[in-house]
């Protein structure tokens, strides 16, 4: 990496809202590095953590939490996160503020936000990344896209992880009639790469997600696991400062892993039990792996996402109360998704910063 001073320093700072807004914007800061940019990270929580320890040589500032929680009854998901409405706010007015003055502090120029609100200025290119141009509510579906897109249209640009034709992966989550701002299909992102290995384990589960319904899924995943009978490898997706691996007979047990091991256990590992977080339904694409989905319940854009994928022949899934470990037998009756490889020319995607 060239480390002339004359380089443009860019503010990545994706939502933390689980793991995926952080792990998507690996690839990114990467490609920002390869492309002789110096990316400054900013985030909150678990999602800053896991960014740390990717890049514990780059420059990490925290910002205010959105204090994103699930209710324990899917059913109050919506109510829940009202009442979370005020601190959300007070948090996008501070991180507003916040990078009005990393901005001059850093000389930064160039801002790209992953669903973060605040991040954002006038003063330098700013880009907003999402793969919900339509924010999933139920009813209430209409007025939370009208408002999710008139957010959007202050950016300069809209970059959506995914394809503008068919076959896409994210619908209609991720597809507009007429956008009244600048958007750019930049493909499906993820951090992992296909690697042909020997296989070790049947199945892999993989957790994340903000709790409680985090912590609910792996307390009944850990019951359900025990009567299966390959081996099975169970990532819980907390974000500590030390790795704790726990062998209990055909079970392997992680509290986290880093993106190398990640990469390795998804390509040793025959299927995948997860959430149908759209992040890691990019990833599953890149590494042609068979999975089954449990969506978070109440989650409206999981549960879109996990009826589309089963809808069109590719990925089964069982809502989180019904799940049972022989649902897993459906897997093989469906196809898998597509591997929906795209070159992406970065230094062409980054032109917004010169």
């Amino acid at each position: 990496m060239n480390l002339n001073t004359n380089n443009k320093t860019i503010l990545i700072a994706p939502l933390n809202w689980g793991l995926g807004h952080a792990t998507r914007c690996i690839p990114i800061i990467k490609a920002l590095q390869d492309n002789n940019y110096i990316p400054i990270i900013a985030s909150d929580g678990i999602a800053l953590e896991l960014l740390r320890k990717e890049f514990p040589y780059l420059k990490i500032l925290e910002l205010p939490s959105y204090e994103i929680e699930y209710s324990k009854n899917g059913k109050n998901f919506k109510w829940k996160l009202l009442q979370n409405c005020p601190k959300m706010i007070e948090a996008i007015w501070s991180e507003k503020k916040l990078v009005k003055k990393w901005i001059k502090k850093y000389s930064i120029e160039g801002v790209i936000s992953d669903n973060r609100l605040g991040v954002f200025s006038k003063k330098v290119p700013s880009v907003f990344m999402t793969h919900q141009l339509n924010v999933m509510t139920g009813n209430t579906t209409w007025i939370t896209s009208m408002l999710h897109q008139h957010i959007i249209k202050k950016y300069t640009e809209c970059w959506i992880p995914d394809l503008e034709a068919t076959p896409n992966l994210t619908g209609k989550l991720g597809h507009i009639k007429k956008a009244n701002f600048v958007t750019k299909y930049i493909g499906p992102l993820s951090r992992l790469h296909k690697r042909e290995t020997p296989k070790k384990y049947d199945l892999m589960v993989i957790l994340s997600g903000p709790e409680p319904q985090r912590g609910m899924l792996e307390d009944k995943l850990k019951t359900e696991v025990l009567k299966y009978n390959g081996n099975v490898v169970f990532i819980k997706g907390i974000i500590e400062k030390d790795q704790i691996k726990e062998q209990i007979e055909n079970i392997t047990y992680y509290n986290f892993m880093n993106t190398r091991q990640l990469e390795q256990t998804f390509n040793e590992s025959e299927t995948v039990l997860c959430r149908s977080g759209y992040t890691t339904i990019m990833d599953l694409a890149k590494l042609d792996k068979k999975a089954f989905f449990i969506p978070t319940p109440g989650q409206y854009e999981q549960e879109y996402l996990a009826k589309k994928l089963k809808k069109e022949g590719l990925v089964p899934y069982a809502e989180q109360n019904d799940f049972r470990i022989e649902n897993l037998e459906e897997i093989k009756l469906y196809n898998g998704l597509p591997r929906l490889d795209t070159a992406l020319d970065w230094k062409e995607l980054f032109q917004i910063f010169e």
